[in-house]
């Protein structure tokens, strides 16, 4: 590894993920840091303009921000970091108020691909945005202990460590207080939180999160354990990687990506299957002076690196994977191949990673699935298949996937930041900021 390991980089990540228990929060804490770059936010509703330098776009938990270099063509291509902001977890039902036998309770549905029991006898809290009467949006936020979903007692079931079934109705809905539930009271309470009255809320959308803040681990501080790390690692890598090149000459023009509703298919609005990336595209060429041959041009000659967690090898179950391919934490990046297009990658998008990590003195990795284990996808084929844009498949090697808390190697995600710098730039280490990444 030829670029110095700057565990700066790693504490600013453990802010932001702190800091970010939804992908709302995620969005704003972005913002703030593209922001101190010299990025300026644009309305979706208003004209773009073709001057050089960095702008953003947010849209609910989705963010897509580009800079372009002095002297940039209308065919200048782009070259796009892909991620999303979202996490498997626990969300909060239309209405929420419910309970029985002396207790209250939130009702909640389960967000993706989540491991329940990791869920279990934690200390969680309550995140999300509050819609106004007037169409504001407010962010909430309430990090101290505040709902609970219990076990069962192992002398009320006295087989559970031969094997734990949850059923997602019945089993997870937590408990956040005692005696009779009444209508009306969560959002009462959110309200008071966030300083607006009960009557102004006509919506919200929130989602539990374990108040347990991100930590080093192990003892050399070696390991990083913290939630939302699939994929909040790689926005907050894209994000660095990107204000890094705010200045370089380019002949291209480098944008990030981070989409929401990675974790159940990405059809929405703010998901990769969305138009959003297309239309800011197609939009910054046309306020170039391109007209629909430019955008064509661009895009054809076009790239995205579509980052998101991979698996390292688990010790206590390497049967599990493929044999030939053990991705190790603290090894660097892995290159995620599936020949199925569960991944986007192939020789070339190989050939360009391979040549982005050298340029950055970044060592990396090679990642595919077991034969006999079905493998997941990422938003790189949707990529590449709504906007036409060779993709390659990236990530960070990590355990506990899609747990209420998960592990990988301190330094690795400072070795992805450099990376991508390498790709969106001229490949330089990432400064630290200092920023604190809260919102």
């Amino acid at each position: 590894m030829n670029a110095p390991f700057d565990r700066a980089h790693t504490d600013e990540l453990l802010g932001y993920l702190a800091g970010s228990p939804s992908p709302y929060h995620a969005v704003a804490n972005a913002a703030q840091r593209l922001e101190k770059a010299g990025f300026r936010q644009v309305e979706e509703t208003a004209p773009f303009d073709g001057a050089a330098g960095g702008r953003y776009l947010a849209r609910g938990g989705a963010l897509i921000a580009w800079y372009v270099p002095e002297g940039a063509e209308a065919a200048a291509p782009f070259r796009v970091v892909g991620a999303h902001t979202d996490s498997p977890n626990l969300r909060i039902k239309p209405v929420p108020d419910t309970g029985a036998h002396g207790w209250k309770q939130l009702a909640v549905e389960v967000y993706g691909g989540t491991l329940l029991n990791t869920w279990l006898d934690r200390d969680l809290g309550l995140s999300g945005r509050l819609t106004l009467r007037d169409g504001r949006h407010l962010l909430v936020r309430v990090d101290r202990p505040l709902l609970r979903v219990p076990q069962l007692a192992i002398h009320l079931d006295r087989g559970v460590n031969d094997g734990l079934k949850l059923d997602r109705q019945r089993h997870m809905t937590p408990i956040w207080g005692i005696g009779r539930p009444r209508e009306g009271e969560l959002i009462e309470f959110l309200a008071a939180e966030a300083g607006v009255a009960p009557g102004e809320v006509l919506g919200f959308d929130l989602m539990a999160h374990s108040v347990e803040p991100p930590a080093y681990l192990g003892r050399d501080r070696e390991l990083l354990a913290a939630p939302r790390l699939d994929n909040l690692l790689s926005v907050h890598a894209a994000v660095a990687a990107l204000t890094s090149v705010v200045g370089q000459r380019l002949d291209h023009v480098p944008v990030v990506a981070a989409f929401d509703h990675e974790e159940n298919g990405s059809q929405s609005d703010t998901g990769a299957e969305g138009p959003l990336l297309g239309r800011v595209l197609e939009r910054s060429a046309h306020a170039r002076g391109g007209g629909p041959e430019e955008r064509a041009r661009a895009l054809a000659g076009s790239f995205c690196l579509s980052s998101d967690c991979g698996h390292a090898v688990h010790p206590n179950y390497p049967e599990r994977h493929d044999p030939d391919h053990h991705p190790v934490a603290g090894g660097g990046p892995i290159l995620k191949v599936n020949v199925n297009q569960r991944y986007a990658t192939d020789g070339v998008g190989r050939a360009v990673f391979a040549a982005a990590c050298e340029r950055a003195g970044v060592p990396w990795q090679s990642f595919v699935s077991n034969n006999a284990m079905p493998c997941g996808t990422t938003i790189g084929p949707i990529t590449a298949a709504r906007h036409g844009i060779a993709t390659v498949d990236v990530g960070v090697p990590i355990l506990s996937m899609h747990s209420a808390r998960e592990l990988c190697a301190a330094v690795d995600p400072f070795l992805l930041a450099n990376a991508m710098a390498a790709f969106l730039g001229e490949g330089v280490t990432i400064p630290s900021t200092g920023a604190s990444w809260q919102s």
